[in-house]
């Protein structure tokens, strides 16, 4: 079936103009697609790739080497002198691709039994000089997230296996989209993307009408519906075409440049990338519009689509831009209008004169630079804070990540996978190992190893994985004391940003007035939880055993959903359990039934006062859990109690 025509896409010019700019100039560094599902995201940046300019290279090279610059490094040097010319790629990585796929891989049977470094490239050597588009790059896992971060910071790829190195060439425009709701990016990669667009499918019932009319003619008949907007899109690569010739006439003046770093300062952007990926997106905007010199539109055009996802900002908070701290950066950076001539018969005229002192400058007391962005941290609660790290004993298979322990495909070798397993890397000394004592019968009669496939070994290494943490909470009415809860929400809040470093999965379970509810189903969006967790209301008796009852159902679910994820249960909780003539012995059974089926758990204590009974420390123990009390959450409580017994 034949592409869907870019003009063909209905709305999103932001979209649009972004990935327009991004295909001007491939230095801006790509672009991040964020929204909801369902809204041609996807469509459209595989659209892009047929408004590309061909490009040239070496035939026959297979890491498409420009033939007026090859690459004296790449592994198919030499080159022939021949040249010949292709369409663009658009490369789609997919989330469960294997590192081998993504990088590319070396045939080690060839190199030990013919001592030859046969390089098998992969999708970043297939994207050089092209596009490399990830579909819900969100969901990537972090191997491959460091890979990309490494080719994109130094466009190139390396593979390295068992003293064997293979480099190339891999500069490539990035494009990734996400749904906000399935969790999001790591920072590192988030600040790789040079643009960021937000997209939302429209509520206009026509423009909505128009959408389905064009999908059913589309799919009705690809070819001519095609056809219809070939002139249109025919257009459009040409204007492009005229833009990325126009782009090295451009001039990027010194008032521009201060209007730039005016507006990254004020938004306190972190680092440097966020001014170079502004200028360089203004430079496009600019010769997209035809012009040779960049303007104060093009920088407010640029730093709409290249600072939202980089301004400073608390992890929970949705991305953003201040439109009226932006206008404001702009006119601060503005160079002061010309006085004129001195008056001789008054004063008017030197560093006093209010043309001189532009109004609302860095330096004016009653401005807001950075906008405030820092003091944006409660969410609904105490200031999170850096919070110890529980995990789940054992070793584990699940996914990458930073919690517990587990075997993975990357990590440090413990040992070699059981024969006749093919997973992961080979293990070279034992491949080694296994096929030496058959040598003679082989017939060997030179240097190389004579090899049999049943002779591989793959290492065996551990790593890091993610977890489902599932939070169970009580909201009842002794939860309810304002500074107790505050400090409640503040300790989830700090485990729920520890959950989102460590890339884990969460849940949300609340009980109280007699009932227990899901009040977010496991996701990966930790953003999500945070804000439940900041809506939650409290009142009621404490159904202790229906909270519990109903993490267990939730786990046992979960389970087949996502067997290879390992769970761990964080119950928040002073252990009163009220709803009920028998709640105690309720509870009590239940946390019996889950360390029966061997959940890992946390119990977070929030009993205050001074008169203690100790349920929820005996919770745990019924749990087989960990008891933590409210005041230990924190890394630094962790570290003075452990100093305190040592002393």
């Amino acid at each position: 079936m034949r592409p869907y025509p870019f003009t063909a896409v209905v709305g999103m010019p932001d979209l649009r103009l972004g990935l327009v700019l991004s295909a001007i100039s491939p230095a801006i560094g790509g672009v991040l697609v964020r929204g909801e599902k369902g809204t041609a995201k996807s469509t459209m940046v595989r659209a892009l790739a047929g408004l590309l300019p061909e490009v040239g290279v070496v035939e026959g090279c297979r890491f498409s080497c420009d033939p007026a610059a090859p690459d004296p490094d790449c592994p198919d040097a030499p080159h022939d002198t021949r040249a010949a010319r292709r369409p663009a790629r658009l490369v789609e990585l997919p989330v469960g691709a294997a590192e081998d796929r993504v990088i590319g891989s070396l045939n080690l049977e060839r190199a030990l039994t013919e001592g030859v470094t046969d390089f098998q490239p992969g999708l970043l050597a297939a994207a050089h000089r092209g596009l490399l588009y990830v579909d819900e790059v969100n969901l990537l896992h972090d191997h491959l997230v460091d890979t990309l971060l490494d080719a994109a910071a130094m466009g190139r790829a390396t593979v390295e296996r068992e003293g064997v190195s293979v480099s190339h060439a891999a500069r490539f425009v990035l494009i990734g989209t996400m749904n906000p709701e399935e969790g999001e990016l790591r920072p590192q990669l988030l600040d790789r993307f040079g643009l960021t667009v937000e997209v939302a499918a429209s509520r206009d019932p026509e423009q909505r009408a128009e959408v389905i009319r064009r999908r059913l003619a589309y799919e009705a008949d690809p070819d001519s519906f095609a056809a219809r907007y070939a002139d249109d899109d025919a257009q459009l690569a040409a204007e492009i075409a005229a833009a990325q010739k126009l782009l090295p006439s451009v001039e990027l003046t010194d008032e521009a440049l201060r209007q730039i770093a005016e507006v990254c300062a004020a938004f306190e952007v972190d680092g440097m990338r966020a001014d170079i990926v502004t200028a360089r997106t203004a430079v496009a905007h600019a010769a997209w519009s035809g012009r040779t010199e960049v303007s104060t539109e093009d920088i407010r055009v640029a730093a709409r689509l290249a600072l939202p996802h980089r301004r400073r900002r608390n992890p929970f908070d949705a991305p953003g831009i201040d439109e009226e701290q932006l206008e404001q950066a702009l006119r601060d950076a503005e160079p002061p209008e010309d006085p004129g001539p001195p008056d001789d018969d008054g004063p008017g005229s030197g560093s006093d004169a209010p043309a001189e002192t532009p109004q609302g400058s860095q330096h004016d007391s009653g401005g807001e630079p950075g906008g405030g962005g820092s003091e944006q941290q409660s969410v609904g609660a105490g200031k999170p804070y850096r919070a110890r790290m529980f995990s789940v004993a054992g070793l584990g298979e699940g996914a990458h990540g930073k919690r517990s322990r587990a075997v993975t495909d990357a990590g440090r070798t413990i040992g070699v996978r059981p024969p006749g397993t093919r997973a992961g890397r080979p293990h070279l000394v034992a491949t080694v190992r296994a096929a030496a004592p058959h040598q003679k019968t082989r017939g060997r009669d030179g240097a190389g190893l004579v090899l049999r496939p049943g002779d591989l070994r793959f290492a065996l290494r551990e790593g890091r994985e993610g977890n489902l943490v599932l939070f169970c909470v009580d909201a009842s009415g002794s939860m309810g004391a304002k500074s107790r809860m505050r400090e409640v929400k503040a300790a989830v809040l700090s485990l729920l940003l520890d959950a989102y470093q460590r890339r884990d999965k969460v849940g949300l379970v609340t009980f109280r007035a007699g009932a227990a509810e899901l009040a977010l189903p496991p996701t990966v969006s930790v953003e999500a939880a945070a804000v439940r967790l900041e809506a939650l209301p409290t009142g009621g008796r404490t159904p202790l055993a229906e909270g519990l009852l109903e993490a267990a159902r939730v786990l046992r679910v979960e389970a087949v959903r996502d067997p290879r994820r390992r769970p761990l249960l964080v119950v928040v909780t002073d252990g009163r359990a009220t709803s009920g003539a028998d709640a105690v012995e309720r509870s009590q059974r239940a946390a019996e039934m889950l360390a029966g089926a061997g959940i890992a758990s946390v119990v977070m204590d929030c009993e205050a006062g001074r008169m203690r009974l100790g349920l929820a420390a005996e919770l745990a123990a019924r749990l087989g859990g960990e008891h933590v009390p409210l005041g230990e959450v924190a890394a630094d409580a962790l570290a003075t109690e452990v100093r305190r017994r040592a002393a």
